[in-house]
């Protein structure tokens, strides 16, 4: 039996590139980039315990939830930075 539709023709796909525009440079060490990650980590819990006042209902627990899971990754992003330089 022929087949009745042609092969599509050859591509060679490119490798993926993300853009340069938010690139983290490969010689950052892992414990400036913990502790960046924990300042940021600060930062977006503040903020979204601020917001949360503004809510009411629904969206405050939602708003409360994302802040709870936020503080578990700065707890395990603490964690991870006290493995890296412990502290004494």
């Amino acid at each position: 039996m022929d087949k009745q539709t042609p092969d599509p023709p050859f591509e060679t796909t490119k490798p993926y590139r993300p853009s340069p525009f938010f690139t983290i440079l490969p010689d950052i060490n892992s414990e400036s980039l913990l502790a960046h990650a924990c300042e940021s980590l600060a930062s977006a819990s503040v903020m979204l315990n601020d917001f949360t006042t503004y809510l009411t209902g629904p969206q405050r627990n939602t708003a409360l939830g994302i802040a709870q899971i936020v503080m578990l990754a700065e707890l395990a992003v603490n964690r991870a930075l006290d493995n890296v330089d412990p502290q004494g």
